[in-house]
């Protein structure tokens, strides 16, 4: 057992829970009067971040949802688990000899969870491919997504949003999140439409009909129709008084997205194509002609974390039991994250799902919250979890706070009837504090001027 590992359980063994802890404090209680939100409808704690005892330790047993805050239990383990340097690889297979500049076979490209291989990223893979000689390809292009064994999922279950990008599948071969962005700019009396990235076999109108009146809601007036993934329509339009406006949106055919992205990539990089781009397996015994690296799972975790990816952060969770057991699937790597909570935190684990906190049935309490919080301050690890929270008022899910700018490192969680915060407030002479603030409540995002106050609370704490 490490060394270090010893100490951060010496720390959590005296974490008393009841011992010198207060009451909320008059100023946070005031807050909440004024909001009009229960008592009982909050968990609120704050304790030292080098463990022990509370300050604050308010309804910390009571089970409530995290929403997004959940991420902290997903991206601390897979640090704990994989390692800050963890990277995923894309094998790419040559399925036959290349002749003169003709790829005599299948070229296949196998997903091992990448979640980020964006069209940037992805363009230098294909253009990878160029600069091996590859000009054409007799066969197709197949791909792989077998590493991840996932039940068939609607985008519109969790709350009937399929175009939300936060709906967007996991998927062993994600690519560039499944989304689609587009551009509506003025264009004499119409406004033109820009789709990015192109998708191969998708006809998206090229204008919309201009009209007069404020902007407001922009994207009803287009009367957006999807019946036809292929051929989208704008039968409505767009008020001039908005400018330039961009509407990004999972695309409305999930399943087809990798092919018509890669299909219109290897177009773009000059590359040719005699087949189709499919689902398919990679050859078995085979060596990869080369493998595309992603970024390091540090990086990875501060993307999810500053800007809560729902997506991402299911790529992780599912690459637990990927690297563990040999597949990805949401049954086996809730059962990693359980097995890793009793080990290094201790305790009862929390209810997890999907490992993204888009879920009405994850559970967690204040208290193992803090706990996480406190294990991670102990850690070497420390300093690539507490980087990848958003800074309050600087940047990520915080960036437009105008309070307490800069006090706190804290993970945003929210869902309708979900609102809240977990992570550090940097206090007085130094002092770090653990703080968890959360609402699960009709009128949840009430709890925000409460939670700048138990901030500002917190960081004046000698």
């Amino acid at each position: 057992m490490p060394r270090w590992f010893r100490f951060a359980c010496c720390l959590l063994a005296g974490f008393s829970l009841h011992a010198a802890a207060q009451g909320l404090p008059p100023e946070v209680e005031t807050a909440l009067a004024e909001a009009g939100l229960p008592r009982d409808a909050v968990v609120m704690l704050v304790a030292p971040a080098e463990g022990g005892a509370p300050k604050v330790a308010h309804r910390i047993d009571a089970a409530i949802n995290p929403a997004s805050v959940a991420k902290l239990a997903t991206t601390y383990a897979a640090l704990e688990l994989l390692g800050p340097a963890f990277t995923w690889t894309t094998p790419v297979y040559f399925d036959g000899p290349v002749r003169q500049g003709v790829l005599q076979g299948n070229l296949v490209i196998k997903g091992q969870g990448d979640p980020k291989l964006v069209v940037e990223r992805l363009w230098l893979l294909l253009k990878k491919v160029r600069a091996l000689g590859v000009r054409s390809i007799g066969g197709d292009i197949v791909l792989d997504r077998s590493a991840f064994a996932l039940p068939p999922r609607d985008p519109a279950a969790f709350d009937g949003e399929p175009l939300r990008p936060y709906n967007a599948a996991p998927d062993a071969l994600l690519v560039n999140f499944k989304t689609v962005t587009l551009t509506f700019a003025l264009d004499g009396g119409q406004a033109r439409v820009r789709a990015e990235p192109a998708l191969a076999g998708v006809q998206w109108p090229t204008h919309v009909p201009l009209v007069s009146g404020e902007c407001g809601d922009w994207i009803t007036p287009l009367k957006a129709d999807f019946t036809n993934p292929a051929r989208p329509r704008f039968p409505g339009t767009f008020p001039a008084a908005c400018g330039e406006k961009t509407w990004q949106l999972a695309f409305p055919e999930p399943s087809t997205y990798a092919a018509r992205a890669i299909a219109a990539l290897w177009e773009d990089v000059g590359g040719q194509l005699g087949g189709q781009v499919r689902d398919g397996v990679a050859p078995a015994g085979v060596k990869p002609a080369f493998e595309f690296a992603s970024e390091p799972l540090a990086e990875v975790v501060r993307d999810i974390n500053k800007y809560s990816n729902n997506v991402m952060a299911q790529q992780v969770f599912l690459t637990l039991s990927l690297q563990q057991r040999g597949s990805g699937t949401f049954e086996g790597s809730r059962e990693v994250l359980r097995n890793w909570w009793r080990e290094r935190i201790g305790g009862e684990p929390p209810v997890t799902e999907n490992g993204a906190g888009l879920s009405r049935t994850e559970s967690f309490t204040a208290r193992q919250l803090a706990q996480l919080l406190q294990a991670a301050w102990a850690s070497p690890l420390m300093p690539d979890l507490v980087s990848s929270l958003p800074a309050l008022g600087l940047d990520g899910t915080l960036r437009r706070q105008r309070q307490n700018v800069g006090l706190a490192h804290l993970k945003t969680g929210s869902l309708n009837e979900v609102s809240g915060v977990a992570g550090y407030v940097h206090g007085a002479q130094g002092r770090r504090w653990v703080l968890v603030a959360i609402a699960n409540h009709r009128r949840a995002s009430a709890i925000r001027p409460a939670t700048q106050a138990l901030i500002e609370w917190a960081a004046r704490q000698p």
